[in-house]
């Protein structure tokens, strides 16, 4: 609905790919957009009678956004995370009761997961948080083992308890499972998707609450939430056809650009 925001927020200053909104991306159509506009796009397909902006602190990329025809506006610079630039928004949108956090480089988000997750809020009106797991598959798994034998972050993790919310995210890959346990399509590891929604009322906690010790050292903003006794519920999708990629360093655009040729095809 029209009291639904659906924020992505974007800085410039990305450490690992600084200008990343603004790197270019081709479609399957030829067409060469930005990622700020590629991101739009897919918020645009998830819900059209929600209202989108993009929140940001620099004035290429509201300029982008306005070029494109998009709503952009200006949120602080000492926003620390996407949480606190979505929370920069309230004031602006004081019709608004459900904030959706669209990150700024998942534009291979699939739409009905935006959907699922602001109808899940809608259908559960006491869940103040709510985020996206994707169980992993076998080839998920090992492809997060790889990445944490050679020492890299492949993804977040999350943990669940019986009733579905989050006990824990870490970048490391959780549950522990014995190296020698063949994983099977049932086995308990959660990718965790950087999608969020929030009511006013948790955002507004958000805010006021203490920055974490767990938040700062494994760099997940969302612990803040669980730290500090606030539940976040976890909607579980399948996974995609497609692998979900997201535009972290310059090298990602040829993933992203390939994915979107074979999404067409």
């Amino acid at each position: 609905t029209a009291r639904t925001l659906i924020v992505i927020p974007e800085r410039y200053a990305s450490t690992r790919f600084p200008g990343k909104p603004l790197s270019k991306i081709r479609g399957a159509d030829g067409v060469q957009r930005t990622l700020v506009h590629w991101s739009y796009l897919a918020a645009q397909e998830a819900m059209v009678d929600a209202h989108i902006c993009v929140a940001t602190d620099d004035e290429r990329i509201a300029e982008e956004v306005s070029n494109f025809g998009g709503s952009a506006v200006f949120t602080p610079e000492g926003c620390r995370n996407g949480t606190e630039r979505v929370a920069a928004c309230m004031d602006m949108f004081p019709a608004a009761t459900l904030f959706v956090n669209l990150q700024g480089d998942a534009l291979l988000t699939p739409p009905d997961f935006v959907r699922s997750i602001a109808s899940y809020m809608v259908d559960n009106p006491d869940v103040q948080v709510c985020t996206a797991g994707i169980r992993s598959t076998t080839a998920t798994y090992q492809h997060l083992a790889a990445d944490a034998e050679q020492g890299r972050v492949g993804g977040t993790t999350v943990v669940l308890n019986a009733a579905g919310q989050a006990l824990y995210f870490s970048k490391r890959m959780l549950p522990y499972l014995p190296p020698r346990a063949i994983p099977d399509e049932n086995m308990p590891v959660y990718l965790h998707l950087g999608l969020y929604a929030y009511r006013r009322d948790a955002l507004e906690r958000y805010l006021a609450l203490d920055v974490t010790m767990l938040e700062t050292v494994e760099g997940l903003e969302q612990l803040r939430f669980l730290v500090h006794g606030i539940p976040m519920n976890v909607v579980v999708f399948p996974e995609p056809a497609f692998a979900m990629v997201e535009v972290n360093n310059a090298s990602d655009v040829a993933i992203v650009e390939q994915i979107l040729l074979e999404r067409m095809s």
